[in-house]
């Protein structure tokens, strides 16, 4: 009888040890795939805040030709200026990934140039056309340095999930990399394009 009931309780330890094992095996389960799914959807989010900074610097390519040929109607001799700007936007353009921020920035530092040449030229300071680029141009960099906000939240949050170390184990395995924030380069960079009028 305490054969049989030893027996017994054996086999109930070891169907409960089965039980908590495959209990574990499936909270598991449930948290890898949760953490993959929340890493997904960072990994998503922060794409969708790239993609809205491209749409707003499209606009900012498609306006500074406009600009630039407004200014050389009135500033013959500043041609070093407008064919530096022209420059960096090609280059802004045709930058990929990182290179793109950096980009960015250079082009951010030759707008800077072409407005300081209003003062210089007080008939361009008046002129319509080029006050109406100018605000165009305001309302882009407002809406980009949103999106670029927006951009650099969600790659802090998903920067940070790497970083964890049990969030980590599932970004290494889903080949997930730590992503640069869109950042200004230099002081002179950090500056506002000044478009007042």
């Amino acid at each position: 009888m305490n054969g049989l009931l030893a027996l017994n309780t054996g086999a109930i330890v070891g169907i409960c040890m089965g039980v908590a094992a495959a209990l574990i095996l499936i909270i598991i389960v449930i948290w890898y795939i949760s953490t993959y799914n929340k890493l997904q959807g960072l990994k998503n989010l922060t794409e969708e805040g790239w993609a809205t900074i491209d749409v707003h610097l499209k606009k900012r390519y498609d306006l500074i030709p406009n600009l630039v040929e407004t200014v050389k109607g009135y500033a013959k001799h500043e041609s070093e200026t407008l064919e530096a700007v022209i420059k960096a936007r090609n280059l802004a353009i045709s930058a990929k990934g990182d290179d793109k921020i950096a980009a960015e920035n250079a082009l951010s530092g030759t707008l800077k140039s072409l407005f300081k040449l209003k003062e210089a030229y007080p008939e361009l300071k008046a002129n319509a056309n080029f006050m109406d680029l100018q605000r165009q141009l305001k309302e882009i960099e407002t809406e980009l340095a949103s999106a670029r906000k927006y951009y650099n939240g969600t790659v802090k949050e998903l920067n940070t999930k790497i970083d964890l170390f049990f969030t980590g184990i599932v970004a290494r395995k889903m080949k997930l990399e730590k992503r640069k924030y869109f950042e200004l380069d230099s002081e002179e960079e950090r500056q506002n394009v000044k478009v007042s009028f």
